[in-house]
């Protein structure tokens, strides 16, 4: 829509210029202009339906490398298995998925690793609550805007949190 939006734009400016260069007077026949903006315009509207094209045919060839996927937490823990298991899945439609495990700091070493990373979709993050939302609260600078830095593009698992106190403090009563 903002391209036409931009055409429409460019098709009145170029419009408005030429009249004003003839002066007010009619335009070249009996009726419509057939000036330039009338040969631009299909012009560019061919490009951007072009362009448009040569974008969804390079969208179809993704992947053409391996895909790594950091996780920020060590080798062998709950997460660690868990991105394990979404590998071998991932892998069968992807091709091949490497994971990459940045333990530190609570997750946001691997996280803010993952956030540098280019933005073409070759580096995956699997973020968790630690990493997106519990680093951010407790360390003044994780290097990274969990808001900002991640585009979520789907959900693996979710854990219910609970709250427990012992059984002889006065809040259990």
């Amino acid at each position: 829509m903002k391209i036409w939006a931009a055409l429409v734009a460019f098709r009145a400016r170029l419009s408005q210029s030429h009249r004003q260069a003839d002066h007010g007077l009619p335009a070249r026949g009996a009726g419509r202009r057939h000036g330039s903006a009338d040969r631009v315009i299909p012009l560019l509207t061919a490009l951007a339906v072009l362009g448009m094209l040569t974008t969804a045919v390079q969208a179809e060839t993704y992947p053409t490398r391996p895909i790594k996927l950091i996780v920020p937490f060590p080798p062998g823990g709950p997460v660690d298995v868990m991105a394990r298991v979404v590998v071998q899945r991932l892998s069968t439609s992807l091709g091949q998925v490497i994971i990459d495990n940045r333990p530190g700091a609570g997750g946001t070493l691997g996280s803010r690793a993952a956030a540098m990373a280019e933005p073409d979709g070759y580096t995956l993050l699997f973020g968790s609550s630690t990493t997106l939302a519990a680093g951010p609260a407790l360390y003044r600078n994780p290097g990274y805007d969990p808001v900002k830095s991640f585009v979520p593009i789907g959900m693996i698992s979710s854990v219910p949190f609970v709250l427990a106190v012992a059984p002889h403090l006065q809040a259990y009563r």
